[in-house]
């Protein structure tokens, strides 16, 4: 049994709320600088180099990437031989958010009801995903989720005999209404089957996919290829003004359904994907 103490977890936390929202992954660089080389609008190209300019302040003047530094959200993967120890590994992590937040001088974007809209001064509660996994160690990883990119997403219950045609005809339609409001080129994250609350769930862990990275599975993979292009087909380009590069991916996962059933969802995020790993 190893012992990790709840201390190690807040710092780790409050490290990985100011990295990520001033870092841009290397993965998401990557995709943007691929998406300038192939952009043929000028107003597009221009957008994608304000953008990569962006990040190279962000970066350089240790400032965060976008205003909206999101609500923090969080995948843990808890070792079943791990022993979480100093008191409550949720209370651990909201304290890591709260002191991040603070320290970072990133914006408090949690209210404490959806109904009374009071802020809770701190970013606090964060979301938080956990699964007991073989092993002893604690797999941490933080995604800032802005409100512009979450507002865009959707869940549908579709007819098994929809098909995989109304699967894609579902997604394409979730971008194309959203146009520009997710701030694109955007990463769109599908979860296909399960439930109505796992498709969720695998929409939005999706995302945290190296961008552009192969599907485990060759049809998936298949069918993230034709959605990219019917999806970078919209023309709505970057920032929504026009273009070939509207997403820069397209990542499914996938779970077995009930025989009566198929869900779908769409969880899309911006072009200021921020999102940072540890494992203790």
């Amino acid at each position: 049994m190893r012992e990790i103490t709840t201390q190690h977890i807040t710092d780790t936390v409050r490290d990985l709320c100011v990295r990520a929202t001033r870092i841009l992954p290397p993965d998401v660089s990557a995709a943007l600088d691929r998406a300038a080389e192939r952009e043929e609008s000028p107003q597009g190209r221009a957008i994608l180099e304000q953008l990569r300019g962006n990040a190279r302040i962000a970066a350089e003047c240790n400032m965060p990437l976008c205003q909206d530094t999101g609500l923090a959200v969080f995948f843990l993967e808890v070792g079943q031989d791990a022993h979480i120890t100093g008191g409550s590994l949720e209370d651990a992590v909201h304290q890591g958010v709260r002191l991040g937040y603070k320290e970072g001088y990133n914006r408090n974007s949690v209210m404490r009801s959806p109904i009374d809209r009071v802020n809770t001064g701190d970013n606090t509660p964060a979301i938080i995903h956990t699964r007991i996994v073989p092993g002893d160690t604690l797999s941490i990883t933080f995604m800032a989720k802005g409100g512009g990119s979450e507002n865009m997403s959707r869940v549908a219950m579709l007819k098994p005999s929809d098909g995989v045609e109304g699967v894609k005809d579902f997604i394409v339609d979730c971008v194309e209404k959203a146009w520009a409001n997710p701030c694109p080129p955007i990463v769109v994250g599908v979860g296909l089957g399960g439930t109505f609350e796992k498709a969720a769930l695998m929409a939005k862990h999706s995302l945290l996919r190296p961008l552009g990275g192969p599907n485990a599975d060759p049809a998936l993979g298949d069918l993230e290829k034709e959605l990219l292009d019917r999806i970078n087909a919209l023309g709505i380009g970057p920032q929504g003004l026009g273009g070939r590069v509207t997403a820069l991916a397209v990542h499914i996962e996938s779970h077995p359904c009930h025989l009566a059933s198929l869900p779908v969802a769409v969880n899309i995020e911006c072009h200021s994907h921020r999102h940072a790993h540890a494992e203790l």
